[in-house]
């Protein structure tokens, strides 16, 4: 998380994975957290407010903004989930440190696949402003383990989950079927991603006696600050165990 570089980023990020998955890191939390992580000197970060228009996936210059703004959300995921492990692995099982290495070595991946295609397009991560959203959501949720689940992998990354699909068939239609089949791949992952949030979220409110969905439930009208709105890939979502009981009392 003190890394800004992007490629340097990455590679710490699978390093550190693989380092757990030989038995070379300790099940210990004696590191402090830091309150936001390295970032790069581009891209430029704006409040969504004030991010510029896309415009019609139609377009390459649309296209490439898009898969900027995808880039960013898996640069920043790469800090989210090893943040999750740092501040909160200490109130879970081993299992669950596990689970999050992984997490983040695919966000890992996932950005190298969407800088990789920027590329192939002629940009680059860096060459568009970016907004700090998702980052804002993990300061909002820096003390409550389950209110981190609860926003970031069971709304935030579950919201993917409804919207890619379309944003793949707006690529393909655009005849850019190499972003449509790497978008398709994310989101098979991201389906895994959700699926971790949600069990853990369940494993722990099992633990204390309370039901699921309805602390889901109050965790995200007293922590998040957008709206949880339809359409929602009820398919996709129940794949990851995120079911309606959950987030359909929430929708708007």
């Amino acid at each position: 998380m003190l890394t800004a570089d992007p490629q340097a980023k990455l590679m710490a990020a699978r390093a550190v994975a693989r380092a757990w998955r030989l038995g070379r890191l300790a099940h210990r939390f004696d590191a402090t957290m830091p309150d936001r992580p390295a970032r790069p000197d581009t891209p430029i970060l704006l409040s969504p407010a004030h991010m510029p228009r896309r415009g019609k996936i139609g377009s390459e210059r649309a296209r490439i903004a898009m898969l900027h703004a995808l880039a960013h959300i898996e640069f920043v995921a790469i800090d989210l989930a090893f943040d999750l492990i740092g501040r909160f692995g200490d109130q879970f099982p081993p299992d669950f440190t596990s689970e999050w290495m992984k997490v983040g070595a695919d966000e890992a991946m996932h950005f190298a696949l969407l800088d990789r295609r920027l590329r192939q397009l002629g940009s680059h991560y860096g060459a568009l402003p970016a907004h700090d959203g998702l980052w804002q959501a993990a300061e909002e949720t820096a003390g409550d383990a389950l209110a981190r689940l609860a926003i970031v992998p069971m709304v935030l990354e579950a919201r993917a989950l409804d919207i890619t699909p379309a944003t793949v068939d707006r690529f393909e239609g655009a005849g850019d079927m190499a972003s449509g089949k790497m978008l398709r791949r994310i989101v098979d992952d991201e389906i895994r991603h959700v699926a971790a949030g949600t069990n853990w979220f369940v494993w722990a409110t099992k633990r204390m006696g309370i039901e699921s969905p309805k602390y889901y439930q109050m965790l995200v009208k007293r922590h998040f600050r957008g709206s949880v709105k339809p359409p929602f890939n009820d398919s996709a979502r129940r794949q990851a165990g995120l079911t309606e009981e959950f987030y359909a009392a929430l929708a708007t």
